[in-house]
């Protein structure tokens, strides 16, 4: 696969912009899980319940990588692509944002 492939997919406008996107991703996923394993510290959930706690580490993970999403991507001065990127995200599981 080439590099203007991958633009096209990630509809991106150039290669720098790119490599931005993947920054934003790479520094959101590791933040989310520095910031959630404090929380279930702060929570003293760090227990291991089975089921039920991979249920509320879903509940915990998912809101904390879509706000901090915005706020790397927004740092990186690439809010707009990262608010379509969220709305599109958010559209297909089900919650409709104007």
């Amino acid at each position: 696969m080439n590099i203007k492939k991958i633009r096209g997919f990630f509809k991106v406008d150039s290669n720098l912009q790119l490599i931005i996107v993947f920054t934003v991703f790479g520094i959101t996923g590791s933040l989310t899980l520095y910031v959630s394993e404090f929380l279930f510290s702060f929570f003293d959930l760090s227990e291991n319940h089975g089921v039920l706690n991979i249920f509320i580490r879903i509940l915990i993970i998912f809101p904390i990588y879509q706000l901090l999403l915005i706020i790397v991507g927004t740092i990186f001065g690439e809010f707009k692509y990262f608010w379509r990127f969220e709305k599109k995200f958010l559209r297909k599981i089900g919650i409709n944002l104007k």
